[in-house]
């Protein structure tokens, strides 16, 4: 063995005590008690005068030594003998040290020799229960049969256990992140009567900290839904509660039953309250299958994808403001069709960026695959993410919010019916839009009390509205699967309120009769300065 070239190997103090101790070993004699030798100049020294192998026992770390192809055991130093317990020279290593063989140690060590370069392995636990780095490098024989490696283990068992709990903390963190996540998105989405919808959340990787993606569904009442998506800037638990309060906040503003636009103003003024530091995008949509179409606002959101039934897909990009949470800005509301047929994609960025992809890219290859996907909301959201190639170590969280307007035809489209009646004013409007409620709800066959009541609110819905509002008025009634929904419109845009009348009042109990008899009544402003007052009857199960 040509101790020489595997000694200038060593790291540090032992490659220069090795070198010296080379100098003091004749040829035949390496590896024996050495001759001291003076260099020219130089006394000789006590570290002069060690050998090799010596120099190998006073290394603090694990060294062992073996050569040949199948790896003969040299030698094996103090430490390492304290740390595994004797071995003995001479015998394959693979039969004399185990600990290796456990570790996968062998073939590293035969690719260093092949390669003659070194190689480390490392933070390995052995079978002593600590770990270690393994460091093998190449020694320099007379031949194949004498060239060999010098295994060096370094003790990192005290980084390697901070290190671990470090990673176990970060997964604690990561675990509540994703826990409290999960827990402030719905649980079950609500089920609008004319929109089938379906939504898929997944948190990036093991390696990656929880954002804030959300959604949800919203049922207004009088058949219209409001969807909602959005996406809080940064990681972690933090971001996941900054999440939970504009979601709250959303379902709550959505009550006021306020065009999207409106409803992103006021999102944007609390965002800002509850974190001066923190941004969100978000989109909110509403749907009215009365027109058709999807209302929306966007606060520096992803544009919605929408498929119709022929399946080409609209790109809604504008109009499109800052995030919320950047505060004075006025936004303003678009809309897109959204028909029976069609199918509509709210999502967040994680399921379209990519680090080497341009995002426009991204996007257009969502709307090649949503060209071509059919079937229910669910296999739908779940092919969108497939073709994404999202899968469990992905690097960002993703939402995905899919809705369908269905097409519906035979004897599902007898349970939804659309009736209406322009009222032109005067005396004879009341008794004209009873008499067509009353002919309209016959038709649909509905049951006598139910009829009744039908008739009754319409009345008072009507007169509310001749006596409050101003033309031009109309009077809608519509049935679903689930419910019955009557909407008057008119030009003013007062928006009626219940109140108790006195006993000698002689009028003020339109809504409160309004109120008691049906399931949930309200009203809105619409876009063109009037408003709408419905109320709705749940209908009796098949």
């Amino acid at each position: 063995m040509n101790f020489t070239r595997w000694s200038a190997r060593l790291p540090g103090t032992q490659r220069r005590a090795a070198a010296r101790t080379e100098q003091t070993v004749p040829p035949d004699r390496r590896g024996e008690s050495p001759v001291p030798a003076a260099r020219a100049g130089h006394p000789a020294s006590a570290v002069d005068a060690l050998p090799t192998r010596e120099v190998l026992d006073r290394v603090p770390a694990l060294v062992a030594l073996v050569h040949g192809p199948d790896h003969r055991l040299a030698h094996v130093n103090a430490a390492y003998t304290a740390a595994f317990g004797p071995r003995a020279p001479g015998t394959p290593a693979r039969d004399t040290l185990p600990e290796l063989a456990e570790l996968g140690l062998f073939p590293l060590l035969d690719q260093v020799l092949r390669s003659g370069r070194p190689r480390t392995l490392k933070s390995r636990k052995a079978v002593d229960g600590r770990s270690y780095t393994f460091t093998c490098t190449p020694v320099t024989g007379h031949g194949d049969r004498d060239a060999g490696v010098l295994v060096f283990a370094t003790d990192v068992t005290d980084h390697a256990e901070a290190a671990e709990r470090l990673r176990a903390s970060e997964r604690t963190q990561r675990q509540t992140a994703v826990t409290l996540q999960r827990s402030l998105l719905p649980q079950d989405l609500e089920e609008p009567d004319d929109l089938r919808v379906a939504a898929t959340y997944q948190p990036g990787g093991t390696e990656a900290a929880v954002g804030g993606d959300w959604y949800d569904v919203i049922t207004l009442g009088g058949g219209r839904t409001a969807l909602v998506i959005g996406d809080v800037m940064g990681r972690g638990v933090r971001a996941a509660a900054v999440m939970g309060q504009l979601r709250t906040a959303v379902r709550a503003y959505a009550r006021l039953d306020l065009p999207p636009h409106e409803v992103l103003q006021l999102l944007d003024g609390l965002a800002v309250e509850i974190d001066a530091n923190q941004i969100a995008t978000c989109v909110y949509a509403v749907h009215d299958p009365n027109e058709g179409r999807l209302v929306y606002a966007s606060a520096g959101h992803l544009p919605i994808l929408v498929r119709d039934e022929n399946g080409e897909v609209l790109r809604a990009d504008e109009p499109t403001g800052p995030p919320l949470g950047t505060g004075g800005w006025v936004h303003s509301s678009g809309s897109v069709p959204l028909g029976p047929g069609a199918t509509a994609v709210l999502y967040t960025d994680g399921l379209v960026e990519r680090r080497d992809q341009d995002l426009d890219e991204g996007i257009a290859a969502l709307a090649r695959a949503l060209s071509g996907a059919t079937g229910t909301p669910q296999v739908v959201c779940d092919r969108l993410v497939r073709s994404a190639g999202v899968t469990a170590d992905h690097d960002d969280d993703v939402a995905v919010l899919v809705l369908q307007h269905p097409h519906r035809t035979g004897p599902a489209a007898d349970l939804f019916r659309n009736a209406a009646l322009d009222l032109l004013g005067g005396v004879e409007a009341a008794p004209r839009a009873r008499a067509f409620a009353s002919g309209v709800l016959t038709s649909w066959r509905f049951p006598t009390e139910l009829h009744d009541l039908g008739v009754l609110a319409t009345s008072e819905l009507v007169a509310n509205s001749l006596q409050h509002g101003t033309p031009p008025m109309r009077l809608r009634l519509r049935r679903t699967d689930r419910r019955l929904i009557i909407e008057v419109t008119d030009g003013d845009d007062h928006l009626p309120r219940r109140r108790r009348a006195e006993p000698a009042d002689e009028s003020g109990r339109g809504i409160d009769i309004v109120a008691t008899i049906a399931s949930g009544w309200g009203s809105r402003r619409t876009p063109g300065g009037g408003k709408a007052v419905w109320c709705e009857f749940l209908l009796p199960k098949r």
